[in-house]
């Protein structure tokens, strides 16, 4: 999958806010293209379950997302479906918002360390993420002098907050990307042949490695093992066939790289704490809500 530069407008305005809901929300082709840009994104999804897909790390969410993309770091959309209470909230703004000020301010050094953070994704928890999903929500009703200090509140909040998880354990910006061409080969190696039976010892081929150096390496890079991340990558695949078309649920599995229907079930129930079916009754009930 190639990497695209999405271009950000602002509108002669400090920053790029939006809402999107059942009826104003992105075309799917754009929620599943892999992306970057130079600003910084916040979003909030105020239900629901999705993935995420932010540099090297392949992860699900429930109840709801916050989430803090740092500049240049490869990422897809968030939402693939609305409902009727669904809504996605994205924020879009580069580092020098408001000038010069975030670096010579000592009372922003804690934003600017957020900010820095945040290139290898920031995902936020429990309170927090309530609390500044509502401010983010009410930013709608604003004027622009007040969006602006709304948002410095939201980040220094942020800033503050305990809870949260790093979803990179190293940068994966776009720089890092071109440097670093055998994770980006791995990468690509799992998304063409994640249907069919993935050896190790022909992706560490592909990358000029022996199987133990590649296994080593690839976990030092990911967080973990080769084989966790494309099981994980595979499950992803299938809560997309599972939400968005009528397919038979073993069909999906085998079309997703499973070979055997049990193991589908037991590895999708211990990532998403549900079973398959259960996943699909759950997406057919919220989509008649």
């Amino acid at each position: 999958m190639k990497i695209e530069l999405e271009p950000i407008s602002f509108e002669n305005k400090s920053f790029s806010y939006n809402i999107y809901d059942e009826k104003n929300h992105n075309p799917k082709e754009k929620h599943q293209k892999w992306h970057y840009h130079p600003e910084i994104e916040l979003v909030y999804v105020n239900n629901g379950s999705g993935k995420r897909q932010v540099g090297l790390n392949l992860s699900n969410y429930n109840d709801g997302l916050l989430i803090l993309v740092g500049s240049n770091l490869p990422h897809t959309g968030f939402t693939d479906y609305f409902d009727k209470s669904r809504k996605e909230v994205v924020i879009q703004f580069k580092e020098d918002f408001i000038g010069d000020s975030i670096k010579k301010v000592f009372e922003f050094k804690n934003i600017l360390s957020l900010i820095k953070t945040s290139e290898k994704g920031i995902v936020f928890n429990g309170e927090i993420k309530k609390k500044i999903g509502l401010a983010m929500l009410g930013l709608q009703y604003e004027t622009n002098f007040q969006k602006i200090i709304t948002l410095i509140t939201i980040l220094n909040d942020l800033s503050m907050s305990n809870d949260y998880e790093i979803l990179n354990i190293s940068n994966y910006n776009i720089d890092g990307i071109n440097e670093n061409d055998r994770i980006k080969k791995a990468f690509n190696f799992i998304k063409e042949n994640y249907k069919n039976d993935v050896l190790l010892k022909e992706i560490a081929n592909e990358v000029h490695m022996t199987v133990p150096s590649f296994c080593r390496y690839f976990k030092s890079q990911t967080n973990k093992t080769f084989i966790e991340f494309l099981i994980e990558y595979r499950i992803n695949n299938a809560l997309k066939l599972l939400t968005h078309t009528e397919k038979d649920i073993k069909n999906i599995s085998f079309e997703c790289g499973f070979n055997n229907y049990s193991h589908f079930n037991r590895s999708f129930k211990k990532i998403n704490s549900v079973s398959p079916s259960d996943y699909r009754k759950k997406i057919n009930k919220s989509q008649l809500i």
